[in-house]
């Protein structure tokens, strides 16, 4: 066989949000990649149309909603020693400012900070991350892309990436490495929360300079790098990925 420096042969990894759009893409490639890839999300029978879609028999599902403690723990007791983590999981939520309630912030930090926090800590506590390990968050550059409606958002992944930083810090004497892809929009259902039209979204992408948003598929080939070899050298990056647009 030919050496492929992107290979994931002999990688073990768990993709959470992969019942659909960006984890769903990555956890494809990642198995057309020759990687062994754990499907997390909520919705079984997503995941299970998530799974009919991956190449290779040695794929699994691990059902688990992170933002309950107790789903939590049982998630992970069912892991097995991983080599990459892909945290997809994530929510959009589209208010203003003036009108932000306090349970609106809970739940936004909840299922964006919290769950993919705690997840990561209660993984490194039961030692389930290898040594060389490649972790993986999904961000956004609405962290410091400042839009209308998208305040809280924008802190949940600003927050997150702040915390890839100290993470990746911490665990670089194991040879661990963490990143973080910040994609523009990327054409999946979490695009529509908020109520956003099909003729908006068309509008808006023509001010892309590659005149298009991203796809699924877009960030997945990015995720493959920065979970394999190739990647080596490389940690506690934030790695922008937005067909050319430099505000949202």
């Amino acid at each position: 066989m030919a050496f492929n420096l992107y290979s994931l042969e002999n990688k073990t990894i768990l993709v959470t949000g992969a019942s659909s759009g960006i984890g769903r893409g990555i956890a494809v490639l990642c198995a057309k990649m020759g990687g062994k890839i754990i499907l997390n999300g909520r919705n079984l029978i997503k995941l299970q149309e998530t799974r009919a879609l991956l190449e290779g028999e040695e794929h699994y599902i691990v059902v688990g909603d992170l933002t309950l403690n107790e789903e939590l723990h049982r998630v992970v007791d069912e892991l097995p020693q991983l080599d990459g983590v892909v945290h997809c999981a994530g929510i959009g939520q589209r208010v203003l400012c003036k009108l932000i309630t306090e349970e609106e912030i809970d739940r936004v930090m909840r299922i964006n900070f919290k769950a993919p926090v705690m997840l990561q800590s209660l993984l490194l506590k039961q030692k389930k991350i290898n040594k060389s390990a490649s972790i993986v968050f999904i961000t956004s550059i609405a962290s410091e892309s400042p839009s209308y409606g998208n305040a809280l958002y924008s802190a949940s992944k600003g927050a997150l990436i702040s915390y890839v930083n100290c993470l990746g810090l911490e665990l670089s004497h194991k040879k661990v490495r963490v990143n973080c892809i910040s994609p523009a929009m990327v054409m999946t259902d979490l695009i529509y929360e908020g109520g956003i039209t099909k003729e908006q979204l068309k509008e808006d992408e023509k001010k892309y300079p590659l005149k298009r948003y991203g796809q699924p598929e877009d960030i997945a080939g990015l995720a493959v790098y920065l979970l394999s070899d190739a990647s080596k050298w490389m940690t506690g990056s934030n790695v922008k990925i937005t067909g050319g647009v430099k505000q949202l």
